[in-house]
């Protein structure tokens, strides 16, 4: 099993008891405001959510980590790698995200996840070159992303819903951990 341990995070597979607080998590309307559409998630959505998240781990061997704050094992949210099919301009390219619930904003948990996800990805994945896919004028999403060092390389558009995508690279070549 997969887990990575941070100074204050669990860093780990999915469990079935982690279907309720992310199904919150997902309805949400202030953590979804960035995401696809907008559209809050419900808790059928959310268990194929996780399914996917899981079967993306068996086939290629990375995938979407649930974080658990270590203090008191609440599910604060993912962080993680995927393959953006979504986006076929960015194929193949593996892109690192993260969702977190509002009441774990704000505290630098975002960024500790996924400085840790950039490591796992040079150092036990062997890759070369991460992405991160986020929506035009989500500021805290490019606080984590300037914290991470990854650099602006061009605007497109959402194929699906029509909104404006910035794609930001790092080369872990020469990442700092």
């Amino acid at each position: 099993m997969t887990e990575i341990r941070t100074p204050r995070l669990l860093l780990r597979r999915w469990q079935d008891s982690d279907l309720a607080p992310m199904a919150e998590i997902n309805a949400d309307p202030r953590v979804m405001r960035w995401i696809d559409d907008g559209s809050v998630r419900g808790l059928d959505q959310t268990a194929e959510d996780i399914e996917q998240w899981e079967e993306e781990w068996d086939e290629e061997g990375f995938g979407l980590f649930a974080i658990e704050l270590l203090g008191s094992g609440e599910l604060a949210g993912f962080t993680g790698l995927s393959l953006p099919e979504f986006l076929p301009e960015v194929m193949p390219d593996v892109a690192i995200s993260w969702r977190f619930g509002a009441q774990f904003w704000g505290q630098g948990y975002a960024s500790e996840a996924a400085h840790a996800t950039l490591e796992f990805a040079l150092q036990d994945r062997g890759l070369e070159r991460v992405i991160s896919i986020s929506r035009v004028g989500d500021e805290a999403s490019a606080n984590v992303i300037d914290k991470l060092g990854m650099v602006a390389e061009h605007e497109t558009t959402h194929p699906e819903y029509d909104v404006a995508l910035q794609i930001h690279s790092i080369d872990l070549t020469e990442f700092q951990g």
